[in-house]
């Protein structure tokens, strides 16, 4: 039954009998038709899709599945980075408000205070 494609039938290297060229050329068009892709839909932008076309051409994912999950975790380490930027941003807001309405309390504070010493020292006369 079957193919007869044992290794006692293999007459060719592997190299003749399926071209490593051949394999690379089909994945670099499924991954670049994945990257077209996602551009078009908005998924990456053109950054993202030049960065990682010149990945893809260096030989830095194996397959789709690899390629898709590393733009999904870049993706997801953008918005956290995002997230947590507008956290520090809004932190400072909050503690640059707390600064000034201190500054604000402790002028106060101190204007009263001379108010009342100038109003207990006597003038001098010349």
């Amino acid at each position: 039954m079957g193919r007869h494609t044992g290794t006692g039938k293999r007459k060719g290297t592997a190299n003749a009998r399926m071209p490593e060229k051949v394999i690379w050329m089909r994945r670099m068009r499924v991954l670049r038709r994945l990257l077209k892709k996602y551009r078009e839909d908005k998924k990456i932008d053109k950054h993202m899709y030049h960065s990682l076309y010149l990945q893809s051409k260096g030989n830095i994912f194996k397959n789709k599945r690899v390629l898709m999950e590393h733009i999904h975790k870049k993706k997801a380490e953008g918005i956290r980075f995002k997230a947590l930027q507008e956290q520090a941003e809004a932190r400072r807001n909050r503690s640059k408000a707390a600064h000034e309405r201190k500054l604000a309390r402790q002028s106060l504070k101190n204007a009263e205070m001379f108010s009342h010493i100038e109003d207990n020292v006597p003038e001098e006369e010349s």
